[in-house]
């Protein structure tokens, strides 16, 4: 059976959410703040999938970390969006509480794959790695 990035409940998430951010803004005519936050959104998923097929824990940590940091991006973004009346208080409650989640769920997968590092440092298929906040 292959395992993959597609297995890992963190980047499931990450996808719906960035989905999420593309409808919320589909309608929206700030195109700078939209484009930004797709961009965001975007880079959670991607980076966790880009960390993963890479292959080893160290890479995979890093991306993982960089995916942290587009979460916290988007969260801000997240914030100005709803005080500048792109986003309705509840998306921007929801959205906001889901980049959280998903920032937890980064930090103890890189967590754990720091403290759990094998020699040759390649990774464990990806169902193993499904840590829930």
């Amino acid at each position: 059976m292959y395992h993959s990035f597609e297995s890992l409940e963190v980047w499931k998430r990450a996808s719906r959410l960035a989905v999420e951010v593309y409808r919320a803004l589909e309608n929206s005519k700030d195109f700078g703040l939209r484009s930004q936050m797709t961009r965001a959104a975007v880079s959670v998923a991607s980076n966790i999938a880009e960390g993963y097929e890479r292959g080893f824990n160290k890479e995979f940590v890093r991306y993982l970390n960089i995916a942290k940091g587009s979460a916290a991006e988007l969260r801000t973004q997240l914030y100005i969006a709803g005080e500048v009346g792109q986003i309705s208080t509840e998306q921007r409650t929801k959205m906001v509480q889901e980049t959280r989640e998903i920032a937890s769920m980064l930090k103890g997968l890189a967590d754990a794959r720091k403290s759990s590092a094998q020699e040759d440092d390649t990774l464990p298929p990806a169902d193993t790695l499904n840590l829930n906040p």
